[in-house]
C-alpha cells in the first residue's frame, strides 16, 4: 500500500475535530502541520494496521521521515489529554445521542519477555502458551447506545510489585501450613498502583464530568467488578443508577432469615424456568432463569436483585446483580448481554485499529498518545460517509473490517488518480517504482544457506577405517 495523500474522510474528520478543539479551549487549536501529521498518522494506521513510524515512512514513499514523524508525536505541542474528550462530544453530537449504557472491562496486550521501557507492563499469563510474557493491561469505558458503540476512556492498569510479591510469599507460606500469625502482614496498597476497581470508578466519575448531557440508563461490567466498592460507588455517581455485574456462586445470601451460598439457594430452594430472551436486541433464544430479591452478605446485607442464567446447552448458572430492584428480571438479563459488545470492540481494535502491533511507544506519553491515535481511528470510521449513512438511515452498520479494506482501496485508488493527474504519468510511475526500491529495500535472510557455508557433510574415510570396521 502507498499513501501520497491521507484519506479524505479522514481529513474532513480532523478539521472538525480542530473545530471542536478551539470551541473547547481556544489555546488547544491545532495547527497546520499538526493538522497534516495527525491525519497521515490515522491514514498510516488505516493502511499498515500499526503504530509504527518505519512502516509511516515506507508507505509513504520517504516523504515522512521517521524522525520527523516520531518528533511531532513526542515534542508537538498537541492538546493530547483534550483530543478523546473532544473527539466523544463530536460523534455524540453528530449522531444527536442523548444517552447511553456504560461498559467496563479490561484487556491485556502482550509485549516483549524483556521491556523495561513500557509504561506500566508486569507479567502477565500467556494463555496461548501456558507460560508468562510482559504485557499491559487497560482498562476501558465503552458508550453503548441506540445507534453506535464508542470507546469513551481508558486507564492503563499495573498490579503493586509489593503486594504481588508479598502474595507469591503468602501461597508459599500457606502451602507449608504456616501459621497466620507467622506470616507477615499484607503492605497497605501504594496509591502510585490503583486497583483496577479505582480506575473503573475514576474513568465513570470523568465521563460524568466530560459528558454532563448524557443521561446513563446503566453500568454494566464483569465479575471482577461484582464487589460493593465498585456497584455502589459506581450507582452513586450518577445518582442511583442502575448497576449490574455478576457474583460468586460461593457468596452468602439470606432468605427468609436463613443464610445460604447463591448456589444452593437457586438449585435448591428456587429453581429456573425456561423462558425466551433477546440477546443484544437482535435475535432470541431459550434459557433457563430465576431471580430474586436478596441481602447479599458481601454486599454489607444490601439488598440486590440476583439472577440465576443459564443458556441453552450450559451446565452452570451465572448469578447477575442488580442495584436497582425495581427493574424487571428479563430487562436486567437483555442490558446485561450488551456487555458482549465489548469483547466485540476488543477484537476490532487489535486487528484493525492499530493496537495489536507495534504500539509500542516509550514510557507513559508514548503509551497513551499510541493509544489515543488508534481509539481516534475508531471514532473516524464510525464518521465514514458509508457508515454514516447506515447509522443515520436506522440500517445495520458494518464492520470495522470491511470499512478498513474498502477505505484502504479508497486511498490506493487516490494514489492512481495522482499519477493519472501528472503531466507525464509513466515518468512519474518511474519515480515512485525506484522511490519503492529506495524505501521497500530487500534485506538478508536468516533462514536461508545462500551465501553461507554449509559445512562438510560426509565420512572422514581415515575415520572410518578405525571406528566403523568391522
Amino acid at each position: 500500500m502507498i499513501i501520497t495523500k491521507p484519506a479524505s474522510f479522514i481529513k474532513e474528520y480532523i478539521e472538525e475535530l480542530n473545530n471542536a478543539l478551539y470551541q473547547h479551549q481556544a489555546g488547544a487549536k491545532l495547527t497546520f502541520s499538526q493538522k497534516t501529521w495527525l491525519s497521515f498518522c490515522l491514514t498510516g494506521i488505516l493502511m499498515v494496521n500499526a503504530v509504527c513510524w518505519a512502516k509511516f515512512e515506507r508507505v509513504s514513499l520517504g516523504d515522512y521521515k521517521i524522525a520527523a514523524l516520531s518528533w511531532m508525536f513526542h515534542r508537538g505541542k498537541i492538546a493530547w489529554d483534550k483530543l478523546l474528550i473532544v473527539s466523544v462530544r463530536h460523534i455524540l453530537k453528530k449522531y444527536g445521542i442523548t444517552s447511553g449504557v456504560l461498559v467496563l472491562d479490561e484487556s491485556d496486550r502482550a509485549r516483549s519477555k524483556n521491556t523495561t521501557r513500557i509504561h506500566k507492563v508486569h507479567k502477565q499469563k500467556h494463555k496461548a502458551s501456558g507460560g508468562y510474557v510482559n504485557g499491559q493491561t487497560i482498562v476501558l469505558l465503552l458508550l453503548v447506545t441506540d445507534s453506535i458503540t464508542v470507546p469513551v476512556g481508558f486507564k492503563f492498569y499495573m498490579p503493586d510489585p509489593v503486594i504481588s510479591d508479598w502474595n507469591k510469599e503468602e501461597e508459599k507460606m500457606k502451602a507449608k501450613g504456616t501459621p497466620k500469625s507467622d506470616r507477615p502482614a499484607k503492605p497497605k496498597n501504594d496509591p502510585d498502583y490503583p486497583k483496577k476497581i479505582e480506575l473503573a470508578l475514576l474513568l465513570l466519575e470523568e465521563f460524568k464530568e466530560y459528558h454532563p448531557e448524557i443521561t446513563v440508563k446503566c453500568v454494566l461490567a464483569d465479575a471482577l467488578y461484582g464487589s460493593k466498592e465498585f456497584m455502589s460507588g459506581a450507582s452513586d455517581i450518577f445518582g442511583g443508577v442502575q448497576v449490574i455485574s455478576q457474583l460468586r456462586s460461593n457468596q452468602n445470601i439470606h432468605h427468609r432469615g436463613t443464610k445460604k451460598t447463591i448456589e444452593d439457594y437457586f438449585n435448591i430452594t428456587n429453581k429456573g424456568v425456561v423462558c425466551t430472551i433477546r440477546i443484544r436486541g437482535g435475535k432470541e433464544i431459550n434459557a433457563t432463569v430465576s431471580s430474586a430479591r436478596l441481602k447479599v452478605d458481601a454486599h454489607g446485607g444490601n439488598m440486590l436483585f440476583v439472577i440465576a442464567l443459564k443458556y441453552e446447552g450450559e451446565e452452570n448458572y451465572r448469578y447477575l446483580a442488580a442495584t436497582d430492584v425495581s427493574w424487571r428480571t428479563l430487562d436486567i438479563i437483555q442490558a446485561y448481554s450488551l456487555r458482549w459488545l465489548v469483547e466485540v470492540f476488543f477484537e476490532d481494535w487489535k486487528l484493525y485499529e492499530g493496537w495489536g502491533q507495534e504500539a509500542k511507544q516509550y514510557g507513559e506519553e508514548g503509551s497513551s498518545r499510541g493509544l489515543i491515535l488508534s481509539l481516534l481511528l475508531d471514532h473516524c470510521l464510525l464518521l465514514h460517509p458509508e457508515q454514516k449513512a447506515c447509522i443515520e438511515n436506522k440500517t445495520p452498520a458494518f464492520t470495522v473490517g470491511s470499512l478498513q479494506r474498502r477505505a484502504q482501496m479508497d486511498v490506493l485508488m487516490v494514489c492512481f488518480e495522482f499519477l493519472l493527474q501528472q503531466q507525464d504519468p509513466g515518468e512519474k510511475l518511474k519515480e515512485m517504482g525506484q522511490a519503492i526500491k529506495d524505501v521497500f529495500q530487500l534485506i538478508p535472510s536468516g533462514k536461508h544457506m545462500s551465501g553461507r557455508i554449509l559445512g562438510r557433510l560426509k565420512p572422514t574415510p581415515s575415520l572410518s577405517a578405525k571406528y566403523c570396521s568391522c
